[in-house]
């Protein structure tokens, strides 16, 4: 660690701090250092004389801790000169310098709060593209499938169960990927940065390989008892989807590494232009392949497969571009295994907690008839894609609260101010996405289906869908600052045990026949039933917004990290 003092141009140079201090300054413009250690930490004391002759100490608390090394040291400035160690500095010394190693960044945190709003919005806004490529991309398939078979719009519902909400299951190696990137850079070691990339690379390209074979040796299976008895009509049709969307689980995991490390080094440019012209892609081969030439469910499934295979080209190639080696693997040793578990062990509990309450949703839904899934896909294909507006709350309050939580400048009603416009932002677009996502199934149902029966079907879950939908921004950033807050271990109780109740508040609607508006209900619940558990956590006496030391949570997972 460095630390850099700015003093006059004539300072003598820096005394060894294991020599026995110096009575007094030799000269007006001596710099002499005091030295005490006391571990696990070391006072630093610069020594350095004003413009008055007096005395000005710098005191520094540096870590011999290897695990607090990416801590920047907090710098504090005491005056002396006098018997009393009163006097004050004056307004030239005031302007005196000191600097932790690495670039200080602006702190949106320190602004007004409609100042804020604006900044987040800012800051969001080129992020949203990021999520919502991904369901729009599924969007298509529901559009232009439902629009040939309803038997095949049917079939999409547990297809994309096991496509698109399985890749969900692997947002932890996305979290994992940016927290470990992200921590090397901080060090300035470029050499460790492309250690933890290789590792990383690794361990997404292995998990790609084996969702390939279970798609390949067990899908047909895994759907068949999925899909139940009364849809078995429904597996040939869907087994072709999930095996052709299969074959891109290596390079979509690979290219997910890669692009959650551009997102670690700041830059959400390069993945956002790679999801723009998968996305297009993806459209033009459904028009080519399933309007023009009929192929229908198969033909949606080779796009989306060859989409994400371009996106993942275009990720790796941006990561080349920033001198790193996207092809460099290595396998993990024990150690490091063990810390990329511990980052990622409560996000997956929490992500497959989330991503199981939905396919049970899916299951249900499955089990009463070909039109109510079908109505459910369009109707759950719509959620996805608005749903996903509200993560980039989630990634900023992920970006800008750990400095204000437990960094040099800490301060819990800067924090308390940040949580506030992120609601406010929340609570406006909640309503803004909830109206727009209501108004496309209600006014436009064509878009997906002619199948009077199925639009009816849709039409039933409307309010339900509304209310689903409002409160998601608002959930996003709550639970980002629990992110931030390391509060990890709350996170994964909490939506395993709000899965729990919804799968059984499900069991009961199922078995009460209240059809596809008793499993939205189940779904309104879980959403709120969040929001409200995380809303609890933060405004407890006890939560992080509110304890004047919040390094409990900094601690939980800092050595992991």
């Amino acid at each position: 660690m460095q630390i850099k003092a700015l003093v006059r141009s004539s300072q003598l140079p820096l005394q060894n701090p294991y020599l026995k201090p110096l009575s007094k300054p030799s000269s007006s413009s001596s710099l002499l250092f005091l030295f005490k250690p006391q571990p696990p930490y070391r006072s630093l004391r610069i020594l350095t004389p004003n413009s008055h002759g007096r005395l000005s100490f710098i005191t520094s608390c540096v870590s011999s801790s290897p695990e607090l090394v990416d801590e920047e040291p907090e710098l504090d400035v005491v005056d002396g000169g006098s018997s009393n160690g009163a006097v004050g500095l004056s307004n030239e010394e005031k302007e005196v310098e000191v600097e932790a190693v690495g670039s200080k960044r602006e702190e949106l945190a320190g602004k007004s709060i409609w100042t804020q709003m604006k900044e987040i919005l800012m800051f969001s806004g080129p992020a949203t593209g990021l999520w919502v490529c991904a369901p729009l991309m599924s969007l298509i398939s529901t559009a232009v499938v439902g629009q040939k078979s309803s038997t095949e719009l049917a079939a999409l519902g547990p297809g994309t169960v096991f496509c698109d909400n399985m890749n969900l299951l692997f947002m932890f190696l996305s979290i994992a990927t940016s927290n470990m990137v992200a921590t090397a850079l901080a060090k300035g070691d470029k050499k460790e940065v492309q250690h933890q990339i290789s590792v990383l690379l690794f361990v997404g390209l292995t998990c790609g390989v084996l969702m390939l074979l279970f798609t390949q040796f067990l899908g047909s299976w895994a759907l068949t008892g999925f899909a139940g008895p009364k849809n078995a009509h429904l597996v040939p049709v869907a087994s072709k989807y999930v095996q052709i969307r299969g074959l891109s689980w290596p390079a979509v995991l690979y290219g997910l590494v890669a692009q959650s490390a551009s997102l670690g080094m700041k830059d959400s440019m390069g993945p956002l232009k790679a999801l723009v012209v998968a996305t297009s892609v993806n459209g033009i081969g459904h028009l080519i392949l399933c309007s023009l030439l009929g192929y229908g469910i198969t033909g949606a499934a080779w796009a989306t497969m060859t989409s994400q295979v371009i996106s993942s080209y275009m990720m790796i190639q941006a990561l080349n571009k920033k001198g790193y080696n996207p092809f460099a693997i290595s396998i993990p040793s024990p150690n490091e295994f063990l810390q990329i578990f511990a980052i990622a062990a409560p996000v997956f509990v929490s992500m497959f907690s989330k991503v199981a309450f939905y396919s049970l949703i899916t299951y249900f839904a499955t089990s009463m008839g070909t039109f109510t899934v079908a109505a459910h896909q369009v109707m759950i294909q719509t959620y996805g894609m608005f749903v996903v507006w509200g993560e980039p709350l989630s990634q900023t309050a992920q970006s800008f609260m750990p400095e204000i939580l437990y960094g040099v400048n800490q301060s819990l009603d800067k924090a308390r101010t940040l949580i506030k416009s992120l609601m406010i932002i929340g609570a406006i677009l909640g309503v803004m996405i909830g109206t727009v996502g209501s108004f496309i199934p209600w006014f436009l149902p064509n878009m997906f289906t002619s199948d009077l029966m199925v639009i009816k079907e849709m039409h039933k879950v409307l309010i339900l869908f509304f209310f689903a939908l409002a409160v998601t921004p608002c959930t996003h950033s709550v639970e980002g600052t629990l992110l931030a807050g390391r509060d990890l271990k709350f996170m994964s109780l909490s939506m395993s045990g709000c899965f729990s109740v919804g799968a059984l508040l499900l069991l009961l609607v199922n078995k009460g026949g209240l059809g596809l508006p008793g499993c939205w209900t189940a779904l309104v619940a879980f959403q709120w039933g969040r929001f409200f558990l995380a809303l609890w956590r933060l405004l407890s006496p006890n939560g992080m917004l509110h304890s004047e030391g919040p390094s409990k949570y900094k601690l939980e997972k800092l050595k992991a990290a």
